[in-house]
C-alpha cells in the first residue's frame, strides 16, 4: 500500500498478492478511502450489499444465453488491518478483490455508456434487463471490468433503487430516470423488456461514478479517468 497504482476521487488502489488460501500467489487489488472522505461508513455498510443483488441479477441474465460468455462479478472482502509499521493504518478497513486484467468501463450510474463497443452494448442490455426483471425497482449499472476468453468479470457494480437502499452510489428514482434518459435499446435488448415511460435527466451523464450522501442532495463524481 506504499505505492498505489491508481486513484479515484475518493479511493486509492494498490496491487498485492494473496499470501494464503485458495488464491495464494494470485494478484489482487487493495482499495481504501482517502483521509477525510465522508462516504466511507455508508460505503461499507450499504454499498457492499449491492454485490449480492448484482449477483442475483447477473445469474438470471446468464440463464438467457444472450451472449457466449458467462458474466461474473468480483466479490470483495473487507479486511481490517491489525498489524502494521504505520500506526495510522491499524484498525482501518480495506477492500480486497482479485485483480482484473484489461480493465474497462462500460456504463455509469448516471446513464453514460459507450455504445460503439460490442461488450458495452451487452452491458447496457444487462442494465435494461435488471430494471425489467425487478419490476422497475432496481437498475444494475456502473458496469466495468475485464473480458476474458470464456467470461467477463465485473467489479464495483452499482444498484439504483426506488428507496435508495444501496448507499452513496444509489441515486434513487432520479438516478433510474436519468439512466434511461440515455438508454437506446440495442440488439441485445428484448422488445418485451419494460422501461420507464418518460425518463428525464436529473444527473449530468458522466463517465465516472456519481456519489451522494443519503441526507445531502449535492452530487459528487469520481474522476472520469479512473474507475476505482
Amino acid at each position: 500500500m506504499e505505492n498505489p497504482f491508481a486513484e479515484g476521487a475518493f479511493r486509492w488502489v494498490a496491487k498485492a498478492r494473496y499470501s494464503d488460501g485458495d488464491r495464494r500467489g494470485q494478484q489482487c487489488v487493495i482499495k481504501w478511502f482517502k483521509t477525510g472522505v465522508v462516504f466511507e461508513e455508508d460505503y461499507f455498510t450499504l454499498d457492499i450489499k449491492a454485490v449480492d443483488k448484482a449477483l442475483e441479477i447477473v445469474n438470471r441474465f446468464n440463464q438467457l444465453n444472450i451472449v457466449n460468455k458467462t458474466i461474473k462479478i468480483n466479490v470483495p472482502q473487507v479486511w481490517r488491518i491489525t498489524r502494521s509499521h504505520r500506526s495510522n493504518l491499524i484498525g482501518s478497513r480495506h477492500l480486497i478483490e482479485p485483480f482484473i486484467q484489461n480493465y474497462q468501463k462500460f456504463n455509469s450510474n448516471t446513464g453514460w455508456n459507450d455504445d460503439t463497443r460490442h461488450w458495452a452494448r451487452v452491458m447496457q442490455a444487462l442494465s435494461h434487463f435488471s430494471y425489467h426483471i425487478s419490476g422497475g425497482n432496481y437498475v444494475l449499472c456502473d458496469l466495468q471490468g475485464g473480458i476474458y476468453q470464456n467470461e467477463v468479470v465485473l467489479s464495483d457494480p452499482v444498484i439504483l433503487s426506488r428507496n435508495r437502499e444501496y448507499g452513496v452510489t444509489d441515486l434513487g428514482p432520479e438516478g433510474i430516470s436519468s439512466f434511461f434518459s440515455q438508454h437506446c435499446c440495442n440488439e441485445y435488448c428484448r422488445p418485451n423488456w419494460t422501461q420507464p415511460a418518460n425518463p428525464q435527466e436529473f444527473y449530468r451523464h458522466v463517465r465516472g461514478t456519481t456519489m451522494i450522501q443519503r441526507n445531502v442532495p449535492t452530487a459528487m463524481s469520481r474522476s472520469r479517468y479512473t474507475y476505482y
